[in-house]
Parts: C-alpha cells; structure tokens; sequence
C-alpha cells in the first residue's frame, strides 16, 4: 500500500516516497533563494545527503552544506554553524538527518538573528519572547529517521559542553515552515537506530498520554502513535525496506513530538543528564528506563494505563502493558538495564540531581524529588 498525504497540523508536512524530490519547491515556497543544508557527520556523504543536494542544485539553489554536527549537538556546533550560515549568505535552513541534525539546524536558522546567547532563550517561561523574531531564518525540515519528531517540535535539545547539561531551547517560530517526510529516506537506518529511534517515539507517546495535564487533543494522538509503533515497529525492524513500516513509523514520531505539547516526564527526566554525561543514544536510553518509570508511577497512572492496554488490543491490564514493553524491548534488543548499557552507578547522585531540574520532570505524574529519583535511578542499573 503507497501512502501519499499532505497535512498542515501542526505545520504543512508532505509525507510519501520520493517526496525528498519535492526539497526545492518547498524551500521555495518560503522564499529561500539560497539555503544551508545541515546534517550530521555521518549523514553527509550518504547517497541521500547527495540526493537532496543534488536537487537544490538542479533547481538554482545552490549546494551548500554544513555537517560539523555532534551526536548531541551543543553549543560549539551551533557558532560554527552560524558562521557558515552567514559566511555563505545564507537565507534559510534545510534541517536534515535526525535529531541533531534537525535540533541544530532549527537553531543556527533561529540564532542566525539573534544578539543575545542562546541559553538566554531556554524553555523557561516566557523567555521566548527576548528573541527577535524578525530574525529567524525560515526553516524546511526533512527527517531521516522515525524517532524523535523534532521535524514538528518547536525547540532544540542543545548540550552546555562545559556543564553537560542538556538544555531545551523553545521558540514558536522554531517550528518548520515544511516537513518532508519521505520513508525512503529511512530505509538505509541501522537495526540499532530503527529500535532505538522507534522506542524513542513510541516514549513520546507513553509519556505525553501519562501526563497529568489537561490537553485531549494530545491525548488521543499518543494514543494512535502508541498503536502505530506497536503494528510496525517490529516491522521495520525486521526489513527496514518495508515501505509500509518506515511511512507508520514516520507518522509515529511526527505524532508523538506534537503530542509532546502536553508533557513529558521521568523517561526523558533520566535520559537527558544520562545522555549528556554518557553521550549515549537518546532513544535507546529512553528505552532503558522506561519499565522502572512505569512501576514509579504505576499507582496514579494505573487506570489510565489500563485504557491504553484495551486501545492496543494487549489483555491484562497494567501488568499487561508492561509485559508488553519488556517484550518489545527484548525483540528490538534493547539492553536490559543501564549496567548492561555499559553505565557505572556512581554517579546517581549528579544525575538525579540533574534529573529533577530537567523540564520534563514537571511533566511526571508522580512528582520527582531528589529521594525518589536516587531510588528511581538505582532500580535502573
């Protein structure tokens, strides 16, 4: 079955195979007359790297890109990527690849404008609004793996490289003008990075339907992501050229970030430091934790978990659902805990420590002390 959509929520996304041809008339669409492309290292001289170059080149828009992009992106990446935004007159931005390469690219595109440093606009209250938004670069996002959905977000993940922290940085105009998500791309993905990207959405959507704040919009999306991440994960895991899968898992990770809106909680609260101090695969470690976040929150999220059990057609209840996960786990190979991930336990001081400053903690349905979390972070090694 060849699925072909176009959408605008939460922004105009063009998903279906070999859409990626579509590139230049979307950045046109925005006014681009000359755009970066930004990826990371290891995307950059891949055949879909060049592809995607080969068709801004074909349409007279130049063939520029920036690819000095870390894992977990910081700040060093972003003044080099500013510098070669504005060095090359630059007038938007193609953010490409997966998360760091979309998280980076959105922000060079946001920061190229700005006076002020970045960590000034960190998703705290309305710090947003310090920001000229007259400057911010126009943006086209066209993600190469179904994961962590920052092709519809509104923020950045970047790591402080000096204090290992990651940092959320949010504005509304982060968001891309136009999403391409064409599952082709995706099809070259590594086992590890298919499960590892796959866990992260389908966290997204777990944590995003458990959180306690009011927004049912959300609710039912991450609801549907969760069914879709079921259905087709093992998928594409399985035969990462089934088409079908690789376009269901797109449309999972696009749904989980925009559910997301209504909150995350623990898994991210313990992945962020985790991956900061570690440098480990976000998704992954999110997968790691995730069945110890289940039983901390178990006694308020118990009922509602039930619902989503009888949603996904998995029987048992609660217990049922978390069955389901260590299962799902087992099939992807994801590692049993954070020992088995090649983590030592002593540091759970600095990292709970971290993890209860996290935005995603407010997110949690059991409210994360710093007791709680200690205890939280021992039942994962």
């Amino acid at each position: 079955m060849n699925i072909v959509a176009n959408w605008s929520y939460p922004t105009a996304i063009k998903m279906g195979r070999g859409r990626i041809r579509e590139l230049a008339e979307a950045c046109k669409s925005l006014g681009m007359k000359k755009p970066l492309l930004i990826t990371d290292r290891g995307l950059a001289p891949m055949g879909i790297t060049q592809t995607a170059l080969d068709v801004l080149e074909e349409a007279g828009l130049g063939r520029a890109i920036f690819a000095d992009v870390d894992p977990n992106p910081n700040e060093k990446n972003l003044e080099a990527g500013i510098k070669a935004y504005k060095d090359g007159g630059h007038d938007g931005v193609v953010a490409f690849g997966g998360g760091s390469g979309l998280d980076l690219g959105k922000c060079v595109a946001f920061m190229a404008g700005q006076t002020r440093p970045v960590w000034d606009f960190e998703d705290i209250g309305d710090w947003w609004t310090r920001a000229n938004s007259d400057g911010i670069a126009p943006i086209v996002a066209v993600p190469t793996t179904a994961g962590t959905g920052s092709e519809v977000g509104r923020a950045s993940v970047i790591t402080n490289s000096e204090t290992h922290v990651k940092k959320i940085i949010f504005h509304p105009k982060f968001l891309p003008g136009v999403v391409i998500c064409d599952p082709e791309l995706t099809v070259g993905m590594p086992k590890m990075i298919t499960a590892g990207t796959g866990m992260d959405a389908f966290a997204h959507c777990l944590e995003a339907y458990s959180s306690p704040f009011y927004h049912p919009m959300s609710q039912g999306i991450a609801l549907e992501g969760m069914r879709l991440v079921k259905e087709f994960l093992p998928r594409a895991y399985k035969d990462g050229t089934d088409l079908e899968a690789r376009t269901n898992m797109m449309s999972a990770a696009a749904m989980g970030a925009v559910a997301f809106q209504k909150g995350l909680g623990a898994i991210h609260a313990l992945s962020h430091p985790i991956g900061a101090v570690y440098n480990t695969h976000h998704g992954m470690t999110n997968a790691v934790v995730m069945p110890p976040v289940l039983k901390f929150n178990r006694h308020v999220i118990e009922d509602r978990i039930e619902r989503a059990a009888a949603y996904l057609g998995i029987a048992g209840g609660f217990d049922g659902f978390y069955d389901y996960v260590l299962a799902l786990r087992a099939e992807l190979h994801v590692p049993e805990n954070l020992t088995a991930m090649g983590i030592a336990n002593d540091r759970i001081d600095e990292l709970s420590a971290m993890a209860i400053e996290d935005p995603s903690a407010g997110g949690n349905p059991v409210a994360m002390t710093l007791e709680n979390t200690k205890q939280l972070f021992a039942d994962c090694f």
